[in-house]
C-alpha cells in the first residue's frame, strides 16, 4: 500500500492524539476522588511530590511536575490558602521559594492514600501492561 505525502496528517496516524485522549480520560476518572479532597489534579500531583519530600524548592516541583512557573505558582498559591502547604525563602538563599507540607496537608495523604488504587482498576491494564506503559511514557519524555 502506498503512503501519500498526507497521510502523515491524518489522526488516525498519531501517536500524540491517544496520548492526550488517554491523558485527558485518565484525569476525568481521578475528579471524583480528588474533589473529595478539595483537590485539582495538579493539586495532588503537587502534594504528591511534597508527601515524600515534605519540603522542596517551587523550582524543584516544576522540574518534577514538567511544569512551568506561571501555571505552578497558582497552584502552589490555592493549595496555600486551603492550609496544605507553606511558602518560604530558603534560609541558605532568598531568591530560593520553598514549599513545605504542613500538618494538615500531610494527614490529607491518609484520605488520598486509597485513590491510586482506585484508578488503576478503572484503566483495563494489567500490572504489567501499566508498567509497560509507564516506562513508554518516561521513554518519551527522555528519561530512561
Amino acid at each position: 500500500m502506498e503512503f501519500s505525502e498526507y497521510d502523515a496528517l491524518k489522526l488516525d496516524n498519531q501517536v500524540c492524539f491517544p496520548l492526550y485522549a488517554a491523558a485527558r480520560e485518565v484525569t476525568k476518572l481521578y475528579r471524583p476522588y480528588l474533589d473529595a479532597l478539595n483537590l485539582t489534579y495538579t493539586q495532588y500531583i503537587t502534594m504528591m511530590v511534597l508527601w515524600e519530600n515534605r519540603s522542596c524548592s517551587a523550582k524543584k516541583l516544576g522540574e518534577k511536575l514538567y511544569l512551568d512557573s506561571g501555571t505552578l505558582t497558582p497552584v502552589i498559591k490555592s493549595l496555600e490558602q486551603k492550609g496544605f502547604v507553606k511558602r518560604s525563602r530558603s534560609a541558605v538563599d532568598e531568591r530560593v521559594l520553598m514549599v513545605e507540607v504542613t500538618d494538615k496537608g500531610f494527614a490529607l495523604r491518609e484520605e488520598a492514600k486509597s485513590v491510586p488504587q482506585k484508578i488503576a482498576a478503572c484503566t483495563n491494564l494489567t500490572p504489567e501492561e501499566a508498567q509497560t506503559l509507564y516506562k513508554l511514557l518516561y521513554k518519551v519524555l527522555g528519561e530512561s
